[in-house]
């Protein structure tokens, strides 16, 4: 038995994420949690052999999901979400005792695509062969192919934001390498970490948002400067940092309906109801608005980011001008 691993709240500190999904923090955390801490002290399983464990649990509710009777069905949820815990817990244990590795994230990925895969074709395989209809062939490709186009479209947008905070990093350091200046932050890294700002930002900036608006994206702060990419988004939706800090209190991100929503309304809340048309398209159709959401915000972030570099530019040219 390992007598280094902390008590429990410790172990939350360590191994749960600031921000995640609201079934993983709701339905999971609560759960998964104490039996990463239990893992962690009292066997020698690895987080590698978690994830062969989550992936093996999946490919059982698969088989469940096959028979098509709601029976089969319910065991198929059940099975599911298990191999959902055990998909969660494979990461914390890692975080935990320091057994991370590369390969472990490349594993947890690929064996997730294949979960979702396999459940998605064995789901739909079975109510085709029990009712015939074809619909149940068109969800399973639309199962697939949204599950493939979030995670793709979630790891192009963290790209493109990586890019411009970058760029600006990049700017920022050559304009001034020479002068004592302190570290460079962006507003949506303090915000996150600071939930309470969330509400102070918008109360002290509400009245200055119209002129803001069209200016150099920065402001002074005790730590440095600070770059605001997320600016003219609030500006127009100015409600959402209020919903955002609250949400951001109890570890929920504001992206409501996300992959994991998607699968778990398509493998366990339409299998329990025995409802799995309607709740594929009602969860197809909200992940569908969530993601052009986040690409709409993006666009706006955008804007911010080239507004952000034509201010150094003009900065550029005025200390040019001024020598």
């Amino acid at each position: 038995m390992r007598r280094d691993i902390p008590p429990l709240v410790e172990v939350r500190r360590i191994t749960q994420k600031k921000r995640d999904a609201w079934w993983t923090v709701l339905l999971v955390d609560p759960v998964a949690t104490p039996l990463v801490r239990f893992v962690a002290r009292r066997t020698r399983i690895t987080p590698n052999q978690i994830t062969w464990g989550a992936l093996i649990l999946g490919l059982v509710a698969a088989a469940c999901f096959v028979k098509g009777d709601w029976y089969w069905l319910i065991a198929g949820a059940l099975l599911y979400h298990l191999s959902f815990i055990l998909d969660c817990m494979d990461g914390k244990v890692a975080r935990l005792t320091g057994q991370g590795s590369v390969f472990g994230a490349w594993l947890d990925y690929i064996f997730d695509r294949i979960r979702v895969m396999a459940c998605a074709v064995a789901l739909m395989a079975g109510q085709y062969y029990r009712t015939g209809e074809m619909i149940y062939v068109w969800l399973a490709a639309v199962v697939v192919f949204l599950d493939g186009l979030r995670y793709i479209n979630s790891l192009e947008i963290f790209k493109t934001r990586h890019t411009m905070r970058k760029q600006i990093k990049s700017r920022i350091r050559s304009a001034r390498r020479d002068e004592n200046q302190a570290e460079l932050a962006f507003m949506e890294d303090l915000l996150r970490d600071n939930p309470e700002a969330d509400i102070d930002h918008d109360a002290t900036t509400a009245a200055a948002q119209e002129e803001a608006i069209s200016a150099p994206v920065t402001l002074a702060a005790s730590r440095g400067q600070v770059i605001d990419l997320q600016q003219e988004f609030r500006h127009r939706f100015p409600g959402y940092l209020r919903f955002r800090s609250f949400m951001l209190r109890h570890r929920i991100r504001t992206h409501l309906i996300s992959g994991i929503e998607f699968q778990m309304s398509v493998f366990i809340i339409g299998p329990l109801l025995d409802q799995i048309i309607g709740a594929t398209i009602v969860s197809a159709a909200l992940l569908l608005v969530f993601e052009l959401a986040i690409v709409y915000k993006l666009l706006l972030s955008t804007r911010d980011f080239t507004r952000t570099m034509n201010s150094f530019e003009q900065q550029q040219q005025n200390v040019t001008t001024a020598a």
